[in-house]
C-alpha cells in the first residue's frame, strides 16, 4: 500500500527540510533549550520544592511540544502529522492545568487538595477520549500536510485552555487583596503577569493558526517566549535557590548564544529584523532582572561592611571600658584587702573580738571580689581570643582529684560531702593544666554553692577513646528554659540570684570557652527545680602515657 505524500522531499535528522521556514530555528530551538536547562537548575536547587517540580514538568512538557511541532513542519507523511498533531493537542492543555497547579502552589504556600485535583482533571478526560477519534483530527491537507482539525482539537482544548488562564487571573488577584505587604504583592502580581504572558505567547501562535491557516505567522508567537526566560528568571531571584550573579550571568550568554546562532539560519533581511527586536526584548528583561539583583546585592554587603565597621569597634571599646573597670574595681579591693590583712596582723593593735570577726568577714568579701574581677577579665581574653593555651600531655585524673581534696573544707562547712568515683583507666588529655583545672574548680564551687544539703558527687571515667567527667549535685536543679542560657555570657538560671546573689553568669560561659577551646563538649542535665542537677566534660582521650 502507497501512502500519499505531501510535495517536497522527506526530511533529513527528524527536522531539517525545505518545508520549514528559517524563523522556526530561531522562534523553537532556542526557546525550549533555554526553558528547559532553566528548569533543570531550579529543580536541582529545591528538588523536594512542589512549585520546582511543577515548573520542571511545564518545561519538559513545553520541550516535548516544540520538538513535536519541529517535526511537523518538516514531515512530509500525513501519519507522522497525524501522531505528533495528536501529541501537541494532548499536551497544550497539560501545559495549562500544570501551570495553574504552580501558580496555587507558588501563590498559596500550599499543595491544593485531592478534591481540588481531581476537579482539574476531570475536564481533560473528554479530549484524551476522543483523542484517537475524527471528533479530534478528521484529516490531513496534503497541499501543506497540516491536520484538519475537529471540535475537540479546534474548540474544545482553547476553550479548557482560556477556563485556566480566567483561573489562574482570579487566584493572584485573590492572593493580591489577601496580602497587605507589599513585596509579597510584588511577587504576585510580577507572578501572575509573568504565568499569564507565558500562557499567551504559547497559545497565541496555535489559535492563530487554526481558526487563519496561516502556520508560517503563527509562528512569531513563539518568538515571545523569552518572556517565559524572564519569568523563570525571576522565580530564580524571588526563591534565592541559588547566586543569581553567577546563574543569571551564565543563562544570558547561554540564551544569547543560541539566539545568535539561530540568526544563521535565517535569509530574508526581514526575518533578521523581526530576529534582533525580540532579542533585543529578552536582554532589556533578563539584563535589567540581573542589573537588579546585582545592584541590590552590592547595596546589601555594602551595609553589612558598614555595621560590622561598627560592630567591631563597639566590641572594642566594651572590651576597653571592661578592662578598665575591672582593673580600677581590682585595684580598690586590693588597697581594701591590704587594710584588713593589716588589722588581722595587729598593725594596729589587738583588735576586740567582734570588730576582728568584721575585719576577716571584709577580707573574706574583698577576695571574692577580685576572684569575681578576674572571672570577668578571663571570660573577655577568652572571648577575643588573647589567651593563648600551653597544650601538652597532662593528666586529668590528677587534677580531679587535687580539686575534690582542695574542696572537701569548704564542703564541710556547708555540711556536705563530696563523694569521689574514678574509674580506672587512662585519664591523659591534651590540653593546658591551668585552665583545666579552672573548669574543674568552677564546676565543683558552682555544685557547692548551689546545694543547700546533700552530696556532691564527682565521677571519671573512661569512654572509648572520651574522657568524660560527672558533676552531680542535689541542688536547687535548673528548668528547661534556664538551660538555654546557662553558657552564655551573662546567662544566670532565674533561681539562682535567690541562692547566690553574687552571681555573674560568667563562670559557666567561660567553662564552655576554655572547653570548646580544648575541642570537647559541656552540658548539663536536669529534673527541673529542686531536683539537682549533673554537669558533664567531655574530652578527647590520648592513647600516650605521660
Amino acid at each position: 500500500m502507497i501512502t500519499s505524500l505531501c510535495p517536497w522531499d522527506a526530511p533529513t535528522f527528524l527536522f531539517f527540510s525545505s518545508n520549514v521556514p528559517t524563523l522556526l530555528f530561531y522562534s523553537h530551538i532556542p526557546s525550549m533549550i533555554i526553558a528547559l536547562v532553566l528548569g533543570i537548575l531550579v529543580f536541582s536547587r529545591s528538588k523536594e520544592s512542589g512549585v520546582a517540580r511543577a515548573l520542571l514538568i511545564i518545561v519538559s512538557l513545553f520541550f516535548i511540544w516544540c520538538f513535536a511541532d519541529l517535526i511537523l513542519w518538516a514531515t512530509n507523511n500525513p501519519g507522522t502529522v497525524i501522531l505528533y498533531w495528536s501529541l501537541q493537542v494532548l499536551i497544550e492543555p497539560l501545559i495549562f492545568l500544570v501551570s495553574l497547579l504552580l501558580t496555587y502552589r507558588f501563590l498559596s504556600k500550599k499543595e491544593p487538595s485531592f478534591r481540588a485535583k481531581t476537579l482539574a482533571i476531570l475536564p481533560l478526560l473528554p479530549l484524551i477520549i476522543f483523542l484517537p477519534t475524527k471528533y479530534n483530527l478528521i484529516g490531513v491537507n496534503l497541499v501543506d500536510c497540516t491536520a484538519i482539525e475537529g471540535f475537540f482539537a479546534h474548540y474544545y482544548s482553547y476553550i479548557f485552555e482560556t477556563v485556566c488562564i480566567a483561573v489562574i487571573i482570579i487566584i493572584s488577584v485573590r492572593a493580591f487583596k489577601q496580602n497587605t505587604d507589599l513585596s509579597k504583592r510584588k511577587e504576585i502580581k510580577y507572578f501572575g503577569l509573568g504565568m499569564i504572558l507565558f500562557l499567551l505567547a504559547f497559545s497565541w501562535g496555535n489559535i492563530f493558526g487554526s481558526f487563519s491557516s496561516n502556520w508560517t505567522v503563527a509562528q512569531f508567537g513563539l518568538i515571545g517566549m523569552p518572556i517565559f526566560v524572564g519569568f523563570l528568571s525571576y522565580l530564580i531571584v524571588r526563591f534565592k535557590t541559588f547566586n543569581i550573579k553567577l546563574i543569571g550571568a551564565q543563562v544570558l550568554v547561554f540564551a544569547l548564544g543560541f539566539l545568535v546562532l539561530a540568526m544563521a539560519f535565517i535569509r530574508q533581511i526581514q526575518n533578521v529584523r523581526y530576529v534582533v527586536f525580540f532579542t533585543l526584548i529578552f536582554v532589556i528583561i533578563l539584563g535589567n532582572i540581573l542589573v537588579r539583583s546585582v545592584k541590590r546585592e552590592i547595596e546589601q554587603r555594602e551595609h553589612l561592611e558598614i555595621l560590622t565597621s561598627k560592630l567591631s569597634a563597639l566590641l572594642q571599646q566594651r572590651e576597653s571600658l571592661t578592662h578598665l573597670i575591672t582593673h580600677k574595681i581590682k585595684g580598690v579591693l586590693a588597697r581594701s584587702k591590704a587594710v584588713f590583712s593589716e588589722m588581722l596582723e595587729g598593725s594596729f593593735g589587738v583588735l576586740p573580738p567582734a570588730l576582728q570577726t568584721m575585719a576577716q568577714r571584709g577580707l573574706e568579701s574583698d577576695n571574692e571580689g577580685v576572684q569575681t574581677v578576674d572571672l570577668v577579665l578571663n571570660a573577655s581574653n577568652l572571648s577575643s581570643g588573647k589567651i593563648r593555651y600551653d597544650m601538652k600531655l597532662v593528666d586529668f585524673k590528677t587534677i580531679v582529684e587535687k580539686i575534690v581534696e582542695e574542696k572537701k573544707a569548704l564542703a564541710k562547712t556547708k555540711n556536705l560531702s563530696i563523694e569521689k568515683n574514678i574509674s580506672d583507666g587512662n585519664y591523659i588529655v591534651f590540653g593546658d593544666v591551668f585552665w583545666l583545672t579552672e573548669v574543674v574548680r568552677n564546676l565543683v564551687e558552682n555544685a557547692l554553692r548551689y546545694t543547700l544539703e546533700g552530696t556532691i558527687s564527682i565521677g571519671l571515667q573512661r569512654k572509648n577513646t572520651k574522657v568524660l567527667l560527672s558533676i552531680r549535685d542535689t541542688g536547687v536543679g535548673i528548668t528547661d528554659e534556664d538551660k538555654k542560657n546557662l553558657f552564655k555570657e551573662g546567662g544566670r538560671g532565674k533561681d539562682s540570684i535567690k541562692v547566690n546573689v553574687d552571681s555573674t553568669g560568667y563562670g559557666l560561659y567561660t567553662v564552655k570557652l576554655i572547653v570548646e577551646a580544648h575541642h570537647g563538649l559541656v552540658w548539663v542535665e536536669s529534673g527541673g527545680t529542686s531536683k539537682g542537677a549533673t554537669f558533664y566534660v567531655e574530652f578527647e582521650g590520648n592513647s600516650e602515657s605521660r
